[in-house]
C-alpha cells in the first residue's frame, strides 16, 4: 500500500528523467568497452580472428541471460531489477580492464553480457510502462540517451586513450559513475513489484517458474519474431560500428591517429540527434512500416557507401547514414514489442530485445571472422546486406 501511494506521488516527467538517465548510464557503460577494444586487441596480440572468437563470449552470456531474466523481472520488477544490473554491468566493465589473459578477459566478456541483457531488458521494461502514461511515443528519446551515453563514453574513451590512461583506472572512474547515479535516480523509477507479484505465486519453485517461462515463449512467441528479427538485423549493423568503426579507419582509411574516432563520432551524432529529435516524430507521422523501411534503406546505403569507397570524408558520409538509419529501429521495435496483449511488456520485451542484443553482440565477432578469410571492407557489405534485409522483412511482415 505504501509503495503504490509513493509510486502515485512521483510525477511522470521525473519517472521519464530517472528512466532516461538509466538509459544515459547504460550507453556510458557500454561505449566505455568500446573505446577501448584497439588497446586490447593491441595488448593481448589478437589477430582479427582470435578478436572475433574472444567477442563471441559476449553474445554467449547474453543468452544464458534469457531465462534469469525472464523469471527475475516477474519475481521481483524490473525496478530491483535494472538497479542490480547497472551495478553489476560496472564491475564486469572493471573486470575486463582487471584481466591479465585472454582466459580471464572471455570470463569477463561473459559476465558484461550477462549483465548487459539483464540491464537491456529491465530498463526498456521501465520505458514502456513510462511511455504508457503519455498520449504519443516517446521510446525513442530513451534510446537517444543511451546514445548520448555511448557518445559521452566514446569521448572520455578518446581523453583516456590520449593521455595514455589503462583500461583499468578508465573502467574504474566510469564504475564510480554508475554508482553515484544509482543512488541518486533509485528512488525515483517506477515501482513494478506489486504488479510483478500478483502475476506470480510465492510457492511456485525457481524451476517452475523457468518451465513456464519456456512454456509461454513456446505459446506465444511466433508473434513476437518478426520484430525479433528485424531488431536482430538492424543492430548486427549497430553492434559493427561500435565495436569496428575505429579499426576500419585505422585499417581501411588509415586515417591518421587523432581522426580514428571520428567516424564512430559521426554515426553516434545522426544516432543520438535522430533518437531524441525526430524519431518519435517520424513514427507518430507516418507508422511503424515505413519507419522501418527508411531506417533499413538508410542504413544500407551508409554501409555500402562507406565499403565501397573507402575514404575519409566518403566514409564519414556513409557512417552520417548509418546512424540516422539504426536510430529508430530498436526504439520502435520494443515499443511495438511493450504494447503486446499476448503477454506481459516484461516478457515481451525480453523475448524481442534478446533476440535483437544477440545481432548487437553476434555481428563484430562474425565481422571479425569475415574480414580474417577476406577484408574489412567485405564485412562491411555483409552488414549492408543486414541493413536491406530491415526493409525486406519490414515489408512483408504483419506488424
Amino acid at each position: 500500500m505504501d509503495a503504490s501511494i509513493k509510486q502515485i506521488t512521483i510525477p511522470k516527467t521525473v519517472l521519464r528523467i530517472a528512466v532516461g538517465a538509466m538509459f544515459f548510464l547504460a550507453g556510458l557503460c557500454f561505449a566505455s568497452w568500446t573505446s577501448r577494444i584497439v588497446t586490447i586487441q593491441h595488448t593481448f596480440g589478437l589477430s582479427y580472428a582470435a578478436l572475433g572468437a574472444v567477442l563471441f563470449s559476449l553474445p554467449i552470456g547474453l543468452t544464458c541471460s534469457l531465462p534469469f531474466s525472464g523469471w527475475a523481472i516477474t519475481k521481483a520488477g524490473s525496478k530491483k531489477l535494472l538497479l542490480c544490473a547497472v551495478l553489476v554491468y560496472g564491475f564486469a566493465l572493471v573486470s575486463l580492464g582487471l584481466a591479465q589473459n585472454t582466459f580471464q578477459l572471455v570470463i569477463s566478456l561473459f559476465c558484461y553480457g550477462f549483465a548487459g541483457n539483464t540491464l537491456n531488458i529491465s530498463v526498456n521494461t521501465q520505458a514502456v510502462a513510462v511511455e504508457g502514461m503519455y498520449d504519443k511515443p516517446i521510446m525513442a528519446s530513451f534510446h537517444g540517451l543511451w546514445s548520448l551515453g555511448g557518445f559521452t563514453g566514446a569521448g572520455i574513451g578518446i581523453f583516456m586513450i590520449g593521455h595514455g590512461v589503462s583500461p583499468f583506472h578508465h573502467f574504474a572512474a566510469i564504475l564510480v559513475i554508475l554508482i553515484i547515479g544509482v543512488i541518486v535516480v533509485s528512488g525515483y523509477l517506477y515501482n513494478d513489484v506489486e504488479t510483478a507479484k500478483s502475476s506470480s505465486s510465492a510457492s511456485i519453485s525457481f524451476l517452475e517458474k523457468i518451465i513456464d517461462f519456456f512454456q509461454k515463449l513456446t505459446r506465444l512467441f511466433v508473434p513476437l519474431i518478426p520484430l525479433g528479427i528485424i531488431a536482430f538485423c538492424s543492430m548486427i549493423c549497430e553492434g559493427a560500428m561500435f565495436d569496428w568503426s575505429n579499426i576500419y579507419f585505422k585499417k581501411v582509411i588509415l586515417a591518421p591517429p587523432f581522426l580514428v574516432g571520428f567516424g564512430f563520432a559521426a554515426f553516434m551524432s545522426t544516432m543520438a540527434t535522430g533518437r531524441l529529435f525526430f524519431a518519435d516524430r517520424f513514427a507518430h507521422r507516418y507508422g511503424l512500416k515505413r519507419t522501418l523501411q527508411v531506417s533499413g534503406s538508410l542504413t544500407a546505403a551508409g554501409l555500402l557507401i562507406a565499403a565501397l569507397l573507402p575514404y575519409f570524408y566518403t566514409s564519414i558520409a556513409g557512417f552520417l547514414l548509418v546512424g540516422a538509419g539504426v536510430c529508430s529501429v530498436v526504439p520502435m521495435v520494443y515499443s511495438a514489442a511493450g504494447k503486446s496483449k499476448a503477454m506481459s511488456p516484461g516478457v515481451a520485451i525480453t523475448v524481442v530485445s534478446t533476440i535483437g542484443f544477440v545481432g548487437f553482440l553476434v555481428g563484430p565477432p562474425v565481422i571479425g571472422f569475415i574480414a580474417s578469410l577476406a577484408t574489412l571492407r567485405a564485412s562491411f557489405i555483409f552488414i549492408a546486406v543486414m541493413g536491406a534485409s530491415v526493409v525486406i522483412l519490414s515489408s512483408r511482415a504483419r506488424l
